[in-house]
């Protein structure tokens, strides 16, 4: 009897020895250690912080140096020379460069010359370009020759696009020649320097910027997602539903750069204008640049500087007014 209660006595000392095994005993961390390694992972996160920071840096040191040294720099002294009396004279004038400039009659022709030039160039190299990228993008027959044609004119340099403006502008040039005397019986017409003047620059800047702009408007195409465009259809959506409501929300942002980058071009038509007409053109094509160019020729620096400034400015709003409609347009689509 007394080995049968030893061997439950044991049996039952087993059992409760094993189920104390069993239990899961409960794991007191210390306040301090804790405390520790919350400070440590804020110090790896600080490290690997730092060390991105470095990266980032070491990346992008070299190009700030450039800007800062090729760009603002520059910008900053042509600012203090604009207040002074002269490059040699560091006197300080106030703003009376920039009433200078203001008022002078060959400034105010130049900045209407420009503006106008631009606020009709800009569109139509928008518009034309996007109804070619659509043309191409169809299914056009021989488009591979047409968009080879179309961009021909980014591989002309500008000496040999006004070569062959001259060829037919000029008062003995095609246009003259086969034009309007042979076809109209008109009188034979000085294109640069009629009324005309800017129709012709007009048609080189479009001739020479179209083929840039489409290849920007067909990239931009080519990456609309087909499955949405073949619901649309499916749907019952029109080819100018589709326009608006799809590929307007995936062109806005290309509508932006190519509006910016003819924009830029733009004003950049000063250096056909000077090879075809040179210093002093007439009134209709007497651009920004131009007086720049007669200025710097008169080293009259101060009043340049003025000048350079008060084009940076206007560029500035511009370039600040097609953003914030490029964002209210994006919110429209958005919403």
């Amino acid at each position: 009897m007394s080995k049968q209660t030893d061997l439950t006595t044991t049996t039952s000392s087993k059992a409760s020895t094993k189920a104390a095994k069993n239990q899961i005993t409960p794991v007191t961390v210390d306040p301090s250690s804790r405390i520790n390694l919350l400070k440590q992972k804020k110090r790896l996160h600080r490290i690997r912080k730092l060390q991105e920071w470095g990266l980032f840096t070491g990346y992008l040191t070299p190009s700030l140096a450039g800007v800062m040294l090729f760009f603002f720099l520059p910008l900053l002294m042509l600012l203090k020379t604009s207040f002074q009396k002269s490059s040699t004279n560091t006197d300080f004038t106030g703003f009376t460069n920039y009433e200078r400039v203001l008022t002078n009659e060959a400034f105010k022709q130049a900045s209407v010359n420009t503006l106008t030039f631009a606020l009709v160039a800009v569109p139509l190299a928008v518009l034309l370009a996007l109804l070619l990228a659509l043309l191409l993008n169809s299914g056009l027959p021989g488009k591979s020759v047409f968009r080879s044609i179309i961009l021909n004119p980014m591989m002309v340099p500008v000496a040999s696009v006004v070569l062959i403006w001259q060829v037919f502008f000029s008062y003995n040039g095609v246009m003259n020649g086969w034009g309007v005397s042979q076809l109209f019986g008109a009188d034979k017409i000085d294109w640069f320097k009629s009324e005309h003047a800017q129709l012709v620059i007009l048609i080189l800047f479009l001739w020479k910027n179209l083929g840039y702009n489409m290849v920007l408007f067909l990239a931009a195409l080519n990456n609309i997602p087909g499955e949405i465009l073949e619901s649309a259809m499916m749907d019952g959506a029109g080819a100018i539903k589709r326009f608006f409501a799809i590929k307007m929300h995936y062109l806005s942002p290309t509508f932006f750069f190519v509006a910016i980058m003819s924009l830029i071009n733009s004003f950049k038509i000063f250096r056909e204008v000077y090879l075809l007409t040179g210093d002093h053109p007439t009134d209709k094509l007497y651009m920004l640049q131009h007086f720049m160019n007669n200025q710097f020729k008169k080293l009259d620096y101060s009043k340049l500087s003025a000048g350079a400034i008060i084009m940076c400015v206007v560029m500035i709003v511009i370039v600040g007014v097609l953003f914030f409609a490029e964002s209210k347009f994006d919110a429209d689509v958005e919403e």
